[in-house]
C-alpha cells in the first residue's frame, strides 16, 4: 500500500524514496521525492552503517520485487542497470527517461496521499501483480493468489474470475508481463511453499500453466544506491 511500517522481517529488496526521518530517527514524512527506486541488497561491497543517518535517505526494505513494484518502486538505474534498461526499452508511455517515468508512476500509485487502485481482469494479470482481496494485499502467481505479510506469503486460494482491484501501477504491471529475469528475487520463497501446500490440500496436479511475466526467484544478489 506504499505505507511505511516497522517490522523485524528480513526483506530481499532494498528501497529508497529520499530522507523520511529526522535527526533522531523518527519518521516525519511519507516521501521526499517522486523517484521511488528498488535496489539490490548488496552492490560493489558498499556498506552503510548505521542506518537512518541524519540527513541521509531512509533505508526501506521489501519482501521481494513484486512487493516493491506494488508499492510503486521501479528498478534502480545504478545497481540494477540491466533491469532499468529493460524498463526503458519496453516503456510505452511517452519519453523513456527517469524523470518522465517517475512522474507517471507517481500519478499511477497515488491520489494525493491515498493509494490509487486500478481496474483490470484477473485473467490478464501477470505473475507478481498485486491485488486487493477482502481488504488485504495478495500477489498473483499462476492460477492462485497468496496473501502478503511482511515475512512471507500465506493462505493460497484460487485466482478469482472477473475484475480485480490492482495495487501494482499499470506501467509496472506491463513490466511484469515482459520477458525478463530481474537481478533481485521476483517472489519470496514462501510463494512457492504456499502454492505447494495449497496443491496438497486440494489435490491439484503439480503443473503450472505458464503466464506472462513468470520468473523464478533468483538469489539475493541485491543493493544500495540513489
Amino acid at each position: 500500500m506504499s505505507e511505511l511500517i516497522a517490522d523485524p522481517a528480513r526483506g530481499l529488496v532494498y528501497g529508497n524514496r529520499g530522507c523520511l526521518h529526522d535527526d533522531a530517527g523518527r519518521i516525519r514524512r511519507f516521501s521526499a521525492t517522486k523517484r521511488w527506486i528498488a535496489c539490490r541488497l548488496r552492490f560493489r561491497g558498499w556498506h552503510r552503517s548505521p542506518l537512518m543517518r541524519p540527513g541521509g535517505f531512509t533505508e526501506l526494505f521489501f519482501l521481494d520485487e513484486a512487493t516493491a513494484l506494488a508499492a510503486g518502486h521501479r528498478p534502480c538505474a545504478l545497481c540494477r542497470r540491466e533491469d532499468y534498461n529493460h524498463l526503458l526499452a519496453t516503456w510505452r508511455h511517452g519519453p523513456a527517461n527517469a524523470d518522465a517515468i517517475d512522474a507517471r508512476l507517481n500519478e499511477e500509485r497515488l491520489a494525493g496521499r491515498e493509494r490509487r487502485l486500478h481496474d483490470a481482469a484477473f485473467g490478464e494479470l501477470p505473475d507478481g501483480a498485486f491485488v486487493m482481496l477482502d481488504g488485504a494485499p495478495h500477489v498473483v502467481t499462476g492460477e492462485r493468489v497468496l496473501r502478503w505479510t511482511p515475512s512471507g506469503y500465506v493462505e493460497a486460494r484460487a485466482r478469482p474470475r472477473g475484475r480485480a482491484f490492482v495495487l501494482t501501477p499499470p506501467s509496472l504491471v506491463e513490466l511484469l508481463g515482459t520477458d525478463r529475469e530481474p537481478a533481485v528475487p521476483l517472489l519470496h520463497p514462501s510463494a512457492k511453499a504456499g502454492v505447494r501446500a495449497d496443491r496438497r490440500s486440494t489435490g491439484t496436479p503439480a503443473t503450472d500453466r505458464p503466464r506472462p511475466g513468470t520468473a523464478s526467484p533468483s538469489s539475493s544478489r541485491s543493493g544500495r544506491c540513489d
